[in-house]
């Protein structure tokens, strides 16, 4: 692994731990100052970002085989372990949205902080223009699923308490409501809008979204720290180690085997995919739940876990995508 990414991971744990030292200092104040700062995010900045991103999507630019290959297989990991925590009652635990959020934890990747990096150092422009490819769509497809999925859950929750409570078709046009206005789909349904239309972003309108978007990923980190500060890892790390491991091997196994055997990419489109599978955890997964209030310290955990883990990982991956050639 090069220099660089080693630099790029060193900073993510300088900034997590940064957020968990003021966290345990009190500087931060009583209550729950994660949930304040996910609240910041959800609300503020990660929209910003997602509809600027939406906004300036090349739709005419983007390579359906390289899509195909890393977002087919990426969404069955995710219904999978969601599937398989529905049917084991997770849902229906008092924790409804347990599934989606440990659904995300499997499969949504760090593809900006670590993933940008790592696609420059070692496939150079040709291969971060692939990968800036997968970015554009990754959050947009990855939380407009899950975001449906989680809804539908609370909606069901819902209903259970109530005895029976609406209708059907009442339950499914508040899971609609729901769902389409909401911080993460609204910004990204608008942006796709924007794009539709052929407008240029307003110079003064991309200014404020730039500024808003850049305090995104600090801010996540800072998160990542304080959460870990505030709810710990006792009884955490079971989980996280388990949903580590998905991400970490299972996820990117099966896009290699699809890329590969399935679809026949060799080269550097599949090494852009695979490496964009074996991503650590993201940081998105820890706003998901924190929007949701549930399992934060998990995630939490999760994140730091498997970018720990990244170190002996992505050589691993590295020297299996070398062989294949």
């Amino acid at each position: 692994m090069s220099a660089q990414v080693f630099i790029k991971l060193f900073a993510i744990f300088a900034v997590v731990a940064i957020g968990w030292g003021v966290a345990r200092s009190g500087k931060l104040g009583g209550g729950d100052p994660a949930r304040v700062l996910s609240g910041a995010a959800f609300y503020i900045f990660v929209p910003a970002l997602l509809f600027r991103t939406s906004a300036r999507i090349e739709f005419e630019r983007l390579d359906i085989r390289i899509l195909l290959a890393f977002f087919a297989p990426t969404l069955a990991v995710l219904g999978l372990v969601y599937l398989f925590l529905r049917l084991r009652g997770s849902a229906a635990s008092g924790e409804p949205a347990a599934p989606s959020v440990r659904a995300i934890t499997a499969s949504f990747g760090n593809a900006v902080q670590v993933g940008i990096p790592l696609a420059a150092a070692l496939y150079g422009e040709a291969g971060l223009a692939l990968h800036i490819t997968l970015v554009s769509l990754h959050s947009l497809t990855l939380l407009t699923v899950l975001t449906t999925l989680v809804e539908l859950d609370l909606a069901r929750d819902r209903r259970r308490g109530d005895g029976g409570g609406p209708r059907l078709l009442h339950t499914l046009a508040t899971t609609v409501r729901n769902t389409v206005i909401h911080p993460v789909i609204l910004p990204v349904l608008a942006g796709l809008a924007w794009n539709a239309s052929g407008l240029p972003i307003p110079g003064f309108a991309d200014e404020i979204l730039v500024t808003l978007g850049q305090a995104v990923v600090p801010l996540c980190l800072v998160l990542i720290g304080v959460s870990l500060a505030h709810y710990g890892v006792r009884g955490a790390v079971r989980g996280a180690l388990v949903l580590s491991l998905l991400k970490l091997i299972v996820q990117p196994l099966m896009v290699l085997a699809f890329a590969h055997f399935v679809l026949g990419l060799g080269g550097v489109p599949l090494a852009i995919v695979v490496m964009m599978a074996a991503l650590p955890v993201g940081s998105n997964a820890l706003i998901f739940a924190q929007r949701y209030q549930t399992l934060p310290g998990e995630v939490s955990t999760a994140i730091v876990v498997s970018t720990l883990a990244f170190v002996a990982t992505a050589p691993l991956w590295i020297a299996v995508l070398q062989a294949i050639g």
